[in-house]
């Protein structure tokens, strides 16, 4: 199996791509509903966050106040590493388990939608595909989406990678600023790409041959061990 990073920048499409990717059977790993997870209540990252920022970024019901909590993150550089730096190594240690999860059951490759930071592993091959919207629509739908303020929205926008720089460090560029059809066609297509690559048959080899030698490696630790 390798590994499809599905980026973008906020309140670029990623959602709605992934619902279309799922829907040909595509196996997704969504960072966003991952990184909610790890801040339940009574998880080490939720201890952590309350310490740190105070009971104050908790809703009645003791989960995380997600919005409030973005408008202290977002208005104060340190305050956002600080979160990343509790958040950041919980959702790769979760995404890696369902990394694991999918390459046993034999899929051919797995589409992580987040913004990728940190290598997988060697028996991994990453591609990466970025959805690209004109910064006036992305400004329009962060600001439709999550009812915020013109000045919010640009907050959220300029704490990320501009989006014309990931696109530049992407294999696939899907553009997604015009209609819904438009953005279903180019998915057609970039499932297409992914469905006929060959990458995953390396990968495959790797993975056997690395089994392969640490299972001859552990049978002759047995027969020394045993003469």
């Amino acid at each position: 199996m390798f590994l499809v990073g599905l980026t973008g920048g906020i309140a670029s499409g990623k959602s709605a791509v992934s619902s279309m990717l799922r829907e040909l059977g595509c196996p997704i790993i969504d960072a966003d509903v991952v990184a909610r997870k790890v801040v339940e209540p009574h998880t080490p990252a939720y201890s952590r966050i309350v310490y740190h920022f105070g009971h104050e970024v908790l809703l009645e019901n003791g989960q995380i106040d997600r919005q409030k909590l973005g408008q202290i993150i977002f208005a104060h550089e340190e305050k956002r590493r600080l979160l990343n730096s509790i958040t950041h190594p919980e959702i790769h240690k979760a995404m890696l388990k369902e990394i694991v999860f999918y390459f046993l059951r034999g899929y051919l490759f797995d589409l992580q939608h987040f913004v990728a930071k940190a290598e997988m592993g060697v028996i991994f091959k990453r591609k990466s595909v970025t959805l690209y919207s004109d910064p006036a629509t992305q400004l329009q739908r962060l600001m439709q989406r999550d009812n915020l303020t013109q000045e919010q929205a640009e907050q959220r926008v300029a704490a990320q990678m501009p989006l014309n720089e990931k696109r530049g460090l992407a294999n696939h560029v899907i553009e997604n600023s015009g209609s819904r059809e438009d953005t279903h066609r180019q998915v057609l297509r970039l499932h297409t790409k992914l469905e006929d690559s060959m990458d995953f048959l390396l990968v495959r080899v790797i993975a056997v041959a690395a089994t392969a030698g640490l299972s001859g490696m552990l049978l002759y630790a047995a027969k020394l061990l045993l003469s």
